[in-house]
């Protein structure tokens, strides 16, 4: 399974889809068990994927629901439109909490996962300081809690690392001591697409596997291990070193083939990508060379599929130990202020009391 490996680095469910259909391009059309809804409204794409049990043999992710917020525009500091994400993931929380027919007054353990001294790992311990938690105040002052709240505890068991224990042991030991009604587990994640980076949450109801997405895997923390509902909220923070070769290798020649669209078939000079004048070039499969090109500036690498690529990639790095999972620069910033919408979103989907307007005070 060692030499596999790099088919798991990503903790997104549409990112597993994607997997199947590259590696099955003959069954893309065969997605029994994966029912996909999708809305676009702006510049945000929701996407809701339900897999059943049939679905979830074909692409190794549990049966479930798998809701995906995607822009580009979240890697971007801008107060309003990340207080735009906070009520659509806490419009989104509501309506899976709605499903499992949990009410108002349940009692939820937020958990935040993950390593608080290596930044791209910090998004959960960072969101879980941000939020409203009020588990106390029901037990020592009932008098002063406002209706429109619900009892909440929140608590970072850290990573094995560091503690020596299994984090998944400690959640059920809290689990099992303070008998909530539901969990929510808080999680940096990998993805396989450099475009998804900082730039996706992903909202489940089908618990979560620490560290799978970087080949970390650790106990399942679901509802068939801990007894309760588990619904786990991430953001993809980090990507492998296969998959920045691969999408460069792609853009690349997506880039050539849109050059030769723009300058009548490559009569010309090919001009660089700066010529753009400050715009982001935005590239899709249209822009790829037709085959004769891509073996003209790639031999026999350009012909190869987008999966074969990443087998080849992986074979060359792995057995070197290169294929280090890497992060943007400015991630300090970027994680600080997305823990604030994910914490944002998480006050507002279960106290009915908080919305967007006093809840603003976390996202300054």
């Amino acid at each position: 399974m060692e030499e596999q490996n790099w088919l798991k680095r990503t903790d997104l469910a549409l990112e597993a889809k994607e997997m199947f259909v590259e590696e099955n391009p003959e069954k893309k059309h065969e997605l029994d068990g994966i029912i996909i809804h999708e809305f676009e409204q702006e510049n945000v794409k929701l996407t809701r994927v339900e897999i059943d049990q049939e679905g979830s043999e074909r692409v190794g992710k549990n049966p479930g629901e798998y809701i995906t917020l995607e822009s580009q525009e979240l890697r971007k500091p801008n107060q309003t439109f990340d207080k735009k994400m906070a009520v659509l993931l806490a419009n989104e929380l509501k309506r899976l909490i709605k499903i499992h027919q949990i009410t108002n007054e349940s009692t939820c353990l937020i958990v935040g996962l993950g390593n608080g001294y290596v930044t791209p790992d910090a998004l959960g311990p960072n969101a879980i300081n941000q939020l409203y938690v009020t588990t106390h105040l029901f037990k020592l002052h009932p008098e002063v809690v406002q209706e429109g709240y619900r009892p909440v505890s929140a608590f970072t068991p850290s990573v094995m690392g560091l503690t020596g224990l299994e984090t998944s042991d400690v959640i059920f030991g809290v689990v099992k001591e303070i008998n909530p009604d539901f969990v929510i587990v808080i999680d940096a994640l990998a993805a396989r697409s450099i475009d998804r980076v900082n730039a996706t949450i992903q909202l489940s109801d089908t618990g979560i596997h620490p560290g799978s997405g970087v080949g970390n895997d650790r106990k399942e923390i679901s509802e068939s291990t801990i007894g309760v509902p588990v619904f786990s909220i991430g953001i993809p923070t980090v990507v492998d070193a296969v998959t920045i070769t691969t999408d460069t290798l792609d853009y690349l020649l997506k880039h050539f083939g849109k050059q030769m669209d723009q300058q009548d078939q490559a009569r010309t000079v090919l001009a660089p990508s700066g010529m753009t004048f400050g715009e982001k070039p935005e590239y899709d499969e249209e822009d790829l060379p037709d085959e004769d090109s891509r073996k003209a500036y790639m031999g026999m690498v350009g012909n190869l599929s987008i999966e074969e690529k990443r087998k080849l990639i992986s074979e060359v790095l792995q057995p070197m130990g290169h294929n280090l999972m890497v992060t943007p620069k400015e991630v300090d910033e970027v994680v600080n202020r997305l823990s604030r919408v994910i914490a944002s979103g998480i006050n507002q989907g279960l106290h009915p009391k908080i919305n967007q307007d006093n809840s603003a005070d976390f996202l300054k």
